[in-house]
């Protein structure tokens, strides 16, 4: 699908897009790799222990170590933790060992993964990468800076550029074996995200035009738009595509769902408050939100998949990362990590050998663990269940 815009004038505004969407992008997608596989599509959730015979079997390191230069982010695939970075991606097995490693030059890398495999790729560059835990899939070279790119549980992935003179961005989708399907290219509406349906048919792509976010529907069969719901005046900063076909999606003032019904209903708003963090993975949500646009004060609430309140807790402490997995929540502050229920309570820990000190963030991993990471290494902490 081609739509046509005035070249000259694409040209003056594309130096300032790319700077803008870049500028935009990092920060979203460094909030939620932790990964949103950040980064999920969750950044996504380590997988490491396995049930309890699992972990009697596997003796997990209790210090990673990784390779792969600066900006470093990370994700879990199917029990092996991967890193990247700036050098390129490499990937641990539980024991700490490097299983295999690519190397290829990244400004700003940033991880999508789910089901067992992730796309790695570069924030306004061109390089991208699919892996699985044992190798990699498929390299592609994109023909323009890269907006964005998220993965499916099957292995497809949906890849936001700016590609040419004439369009404010081209969306590909790629098969799990790295063969495009699918193109849609806008002239109206700067592409910001896109996700695939959990059953490889569909496609939600999310633009940033001149009134407000664009949610643009695609059925993977047809090149025409299904359907099109407008936020006038409303920044979507982020978003899931539900296997029920709806839309969850974070704003600066609410959290809301997108339904069939070109309609959207708000599940908690928090205007009057700035957003801190968030994360839409890992079995339950969760808002860090503060009071004011300096300091610390404010506080987490966590809410069910069905939008119900599940917890609320006020905090005065500086939140450096959170991650979410294995329903319960795992907080960096700059002296340590907590652990938290679904319901914000506080979780018991084992006794602390790692020191937190240094580290930026964290990302939590299977069944009661996390990993925080620093400038050298990532060292695990583990919640306490022998204490009840």
């Amino acid at each position: 699908m081609l739509m046509n815009e005035n070249p000259k004038k694409m040209k003056r505004g594309r130096r300032r897009l790319i700077r803008f969407v870049c500028s935009l992008l990092s920060i979203v997608v460094l909030t939620y790799i932790a990964v949103t596989l950040i980064s999920g599509r969750s950044l996504e959730l380590f997988s490491i222990f396995g049930n309890n015979s699992d972990r009697r079997q596997v003796e997990m390191a209790d210090e990673y170590y990784f390779d792969v230069g600066r900006n470093r982010v990370f994700a879990d695939l199917g029990g092996s933790p991967v890193a990247a970075g700036t050098l390129g991606v490499q990937v641990l097995d539980a024991g700490g060992d490097e299983v295999f490693r690519d190397s290829f030059r990244m400004s700003y890398p940033a991880i999508s993964a789910l089901g067992g495999r992730a796309v790695v790729f570069d924030i306004s560059g061109t390089s991208l990468r699919v892996l699985s835990k044992t190798e990699i899939i498929v390299s592609l070279e994109t023909g323009g800076p890269i907006v964005s790119a998220s993965i499916n549980q099957n292995g497809w992935i949906a890849v936001c550029t700016q590609e040419t003179v004439g369009s404010k961005g081209l969306v590909t989708v790629y098969n799990n074996e790295g063969r495009a399907e699918y193109k849609v290219n806008f002239a109206r509406g700067y592409v910001l995200s896109a996700q695939l349906s959990p059953d490889n048919r569909s496609i939600v792509i999310l633009n940033l035009t001149d009134d407000g976010s664009r949610f643009s529907f695609y059925n993977l069969s047809s090149e025409e738009v299904e359907r099109v719901f407008d936020l006038p005046g409303v920044l979507i900063l982020d978003m899931r595509y539900l296997a029920s076909g709806e839309v969850r999606a974070i704003s600066k003032d609410a959290l809301m769902i997108v339904g069939n019904n070109n309609a959207s209903a708000e599940i908690y708003r928090f205007d009057g408050r700035f957003l801190g963090g968030y994360s839409l993975d890992g079995g339950f949500l969760v808002l860090h939100l503060l009071d004011y646009n300096v300091g610390h004060s404010g506080c987490l609430v966590t809410i069910g998949e069905d939008g119900s309140l599940l917890g609320e807790m006020e905090t005065d402490k500086e939140i450096v990362s959170m991650s979410v997995g294995g329903g319960y929540l795992a907080i960096l502050h700059n002296d340590g990590i907590v652990f938290y229920s679904a319901d914000l309570e506080e979780l018991p820990m084992v006794e602390e050998s790692a020191f937190a000190a240094g580290t930026a963030k964290v990302l939590a991993i299977g069944e009661g663990a996390a990993l925080a990471a620093g400038d050298h290494s990532a060292m695990v902490f583990r919640i306490d269940y022998s204490i009840e």
